[in-house]
């Protein structure tokens, strides 16, 4: 089963997926950061927190470390996340004089990439969660629902890592189906497709997909109604 028709068959069942921008880079890239071993809740009240405390990108990067890791202490492994907050600030103002990462639009993918990897604390995966979230650049950030999800459909294979996954996937999907591809597998990972319980008995995709019909994950499925997902993860660097 190709990309276009897994987005087809899941838009079906869960809506049309329009991409919007969530936020601007640089906040986009810090939220993310915070978003890392903990929810998207919870790094969004860290990074309200760490607003309301600083106020601004420059009083921020000139604050100490203690202040900015008790600013943001509800969204967890506060001490680990302040100096990457304030490496990643130090650095881009060390090599662009400014605290803005929308120069990031004007560069081709692999360059953004490539840029933002050497920031402080961001990996691959929170690269291309700036890249498509707030600049709509056609990456697949895979986290962990993306990478079970297209393990289960054999869109990559079962020893591919998440890192290697982000070059496979976005190398078989068109860059219009980028976002709708990401969004669909986090929310179908999280209603059908799940880690333990997957509920292959209502999958509209269990048809072309090789888990399903070797019978590796098909538990008896009881149907009832599902919430509404939550935004889409962000997870690790």
């Amino acid at each position: 089963m190709d990309v276009r028709t897994i987005v087809e068959r899941l838009e079906a069942v869960y809506g049309p997926k329009v991409w919007y921008r969530r936020n601007e880079p640089l906040r986009e890239l810090i939220q993310t950061v915070l978003s890392q071993h903990t929810s998207d809740l919870n790094a969004e009240r860290a990074f309200e927190s760490l607003w309301r405390t600083f106020g601004s990108w420059e009083a921020l990067a000139a604050a100490d470390l203690d202040a900015i890791a008790d600013a943001i202490r509800s969204g967890g492994l506060a001490n680990q996340k302040a100096p990457r907050i304030k490496g990643i600030l130090s650095h881009l103002y060390q090599e662009r004089g400014a605290y803005d990462l929308w120069f990031l639009e004007e560069l081709p993918v692999p360059e953004a990439l490539a840029w933002l990897v050497r920031l402080p604390g961001v990996g691959p995966k929170t690269a291309r969660c700036v890249l498509l979230f707030a600049l709509g650049m056609p990456v697949i950030p895979v986290d962990t629902h993306v990478h079970r999800v297209s393990r289960r459909l054999g869109l990559i294979g079962p020893k591919t890592s998440a890192e290697e996954a982000h070059g496979v996937l976005e190398a078989m999907c068109l860059p219009q189906d980028a976002y709708r591809f990401h969004v669909c597998l986090i929310e179908h990972g999280r209603r059908i497709c799940k880690a333990l319980r997957p509920r292959c008995g209502v999958c509209p995709l269990s048809d072309g997909c090789p888990s399903a019909t070797l019978g590796r994950h098909h538990l008896p499925q009881v149907i009832g109604p599902s919430r509404a997902p939550a935004r889409g993860e962000r997870g690790e660097p």
